[in-house]
């Protein structure tokens, strides 16, 4: 449904995506996703962001630095979310607010809080400012309107910063930045290959070849490094920034399609493996502060996975970051086709991502942390008419706005199904017509999935669905007559003639299942249990339970599975409440993502166990 700017010729992409992405409007979610996703159009895109003020940076320049991506950024997610929904109001929003853009444009094309006569200037984020207005408009000009005038405003953009930066007598990039070494300014690829994609001027390309060739950052080459198979945490020379290191990487794979460069397509799957061997939660995001970064707030990689369960932990897994892991996931799974990327991209969509929202949809936190305070946000940014304005607030939405783009899309054989949210679809067949279906669900609520086929002309076609890896023992039938397969970690492709009226229908092994803490650098951390339903991770609140941090062993049989009965939750703005069976009697727990702790009430989700 959502795919980016859409208009690049063909001897300006070397690789083609195996999976890819559905026009705009050929879905829509019904139930759990899309009350999320509306929530947060109503009261963050079209509610409280503050569109002219944010704006006004790049007139007056701003408090804090980089302060030039916020306005970008909501641009960014509700263009994509216009694309989704359709609605008017806002469009009318976008359309105002781009138009109103042109009046900061400074004379040398650029849109940027730093006047020219300081341009380049790291320090100030300007590179990172400018790369997310190339993003806002990319997604402006691809999903809301193709205005001509805007297509050059991102020309000129970029061309910006091809004058400014580059080997001598321009300024090298390895001087830019805020930070050490200077990754943020290195993501500036991302769009640029955007730009080569729209107009196949090969200046944009030998521009982000310059870039590759500056190793990503200063004083270290991460494409190496990735190549290498160097831990997550010990890459960038002493800086591995989680969002931004995702980011350089998002770049790199627009890069590789272009190109075809298989060292780079070695890096950042490499990447990819050791992200999600070393870094990914339960809930699908990475980053801490502990033990090995703690002055970065929780925003670096830290060997997340082993230390996730560490007490000494007070910061962990930005929003942005978590974001950014989630659109990365996407492009690989588009280049390769595989659907381990997708249990990535649930795991974070379910948990982590709904779990930062603010119920009232007006934003999202800045971290999420697992036990103690969930949610805050304190962190990069400012204020504005007393409201707090952070990166991963203007972030929080660019999530939910991948979830439809993600849950079902199209491979060259037939439509492919990612995620199993209620949902209404077109997709196409092998011989490119269209086909109508439903997907009748009240997943994650429970774990039963049909899909019928509503209009199609007859016609031999393959539809592939992603079968979790939590659930090891799923039952599939086609017509009421079971399909047999063997699990293998890719795609269950169902090939054969459909018609109109024909289901699959799907049952989900969602038995609620123990975790033991990994054993990472603390003892402390170790004596440590969670529980996860399917996709869901489940945790116990405060606002329910006083005893919510006191230890408990949960009964559990010997392959660790837990017999969790399920009940009509206490609060309204839960989702999902269960008993759950102890050595000293029954706990209530609920989902990670519905404990709020906006109003000062914690969280456990790694639970002590009883000594």
């Amino acid at each position: 449904m959502m795919g980016f700017v859409t208009t690049a010729t063909a001897q300006n992409v070397k690789v083609q995506d195996v999976i890819t992405p559905l026009p705009d409007g050929s879905i829509h979610l019904t139930n759990y996703f899309e009350n999320d996703i509306l929530n947060s159009v109503e009261h963050w895109n079209k509610g409280v962001v503050p569109y002219r003020k944010l704006m006004d940076f790049y007139v007056t320049g701003g408090s804090n630095f980089a302060l030039g991506e916020m306005w970008a950024k909501a641009v960014r997610s509700g263009s994509m979310l216009y694309g989704y929904t359709g609605d008017q109001e806002l469009k009318k929003i976008l359309d105002n607010t781009v138009s109103e853009v042109f009046s900061t444009v400074r004379s040398n094309g650029a849109i940027s809080t730093v006047p020219i006569d300081k341009q380049p200037n790291g320090k100030c984020g300007d590179m990172w400012e400018r790369k997310y207005v190339m993003l806002g408009l990319s997604q402006y000009y691809a999903h809301v309107k193709k205005d001509p005038k805007v297509y050059q405003l991102m020309i000129n953009e970029a061309n910006s910063v091809l004058d400014q930066i580059g080997d001598a007598p321009k300024t090298p990039m390895t001087t830019q930045g805020w930070s050490k070494n200077g990754i943020e300014s290195f993501t500036v690829m991302e769009p640029i290959m955007r730009i080569y994609k729209l107009t196949g001027d090969k200046k944009y390309l030998d521009f982000c070849t310059y870039l590759i060739k500056e190793g990503g950052c200063k004083g270290a080459d991460l494409f190496q490094e990735a190549c290498d198979n160097v831990l997550p945490r010990q890459m960038g020379n002493g800086y591995p920034k989680a969002y931004e290191m995702l980011s350089l990487f998002e770049g790199a794979v627009e890069y590789y399609r272009c190109t075809g460069d298989e060292r780079i397509k070695k890096a950042f799957m490499n990447l990819f493996e050791n992200i999600k061997k070393y870094e990914i939660t339960l809930i699908g995001n990475g980053g801490a502060d502990q033990p090995y970064y703690p002055k970065w707030n929780g925003e670096a990689w830290d060997n997340t996975a082993l230390e996730q369960s560490n007490p000494n932990i007070k910061r962990m897994m930005e929003t942005c970051a978590g974001v950014t892991w989630m659109k990365l996931c996407s492009q690989i799974l588009r280049i390769t086709g595989d659907p381990s990327t997708v249990d990535y991209i649930e795991k974070y969509a379910y948990n982590g991502l709904l779990g930062a929202m603010k119920p009232g949809g007006d934003g999202f936190s800045y971290v999420n942390l697992l036990n103690g305070r969930k949610v805050t946000d304190i962190g990069w940014g400012t204020k504005v008419d007393g409201m707090t304005v952070t990166c991963c607030n203007l972030s929080g939405p660019m999530g939910l706005a991948y979830i439809p783009y993600m849950a079902v899309m199209q491979s060259k054989s037939g439509p492919v199904i990612n995620l199993y949210n209620a949902a209404t679809v077109t997709a196409k067949t092998k011989k490119g017509r269209d086909v109508k279906f439903t997907i009748d669900s009240d997943f994650p609520y429970n774990n039963k999935v049909v899909i019928e086929i509503n209009d199609v002309k007859s016609e031999k076609f393959d539809f592939k669905l992603h079968i979790p890896a939590w659930s090891k023992a799923t039952a599939v039938r086609v017509n009421g007559k079971a399909f047999n397969y063997e699990y293998n970690g890719k795609y269950l492709s169902i090939d054969r003639k459909w018609n109109n009226g024909d289901k699959i229908e799907l049952t989900f092994d969602m038995r609620a299942k123990l975790i033991d803490a990994p054993h990472g650098s603390n003892p402390e951390a170790w004596n440590y249990q969670a529980l996860q339903y399917g996709p869901i991770v489940l945790s116990r609140d405060e606002n329910i339970d006083p005893d919510y941090n006191k230890p408990v062993q949960i009964v559990a049989d010997a392959n660790g599975e837990v017999k969790i009965t399920p009940v009509k939750p206490q609060m309204s703005t839960t989702r999902m409440e269960f008993l759950v069976p102890t050595t000293t009697g029954t706990i209530h727990m609920v989902d990670y993502s519905s404990v709020n702790g906006w109003n000062g009430k914690k969280i456990c989700t790694w639970m002590p166990k009883l000594k």
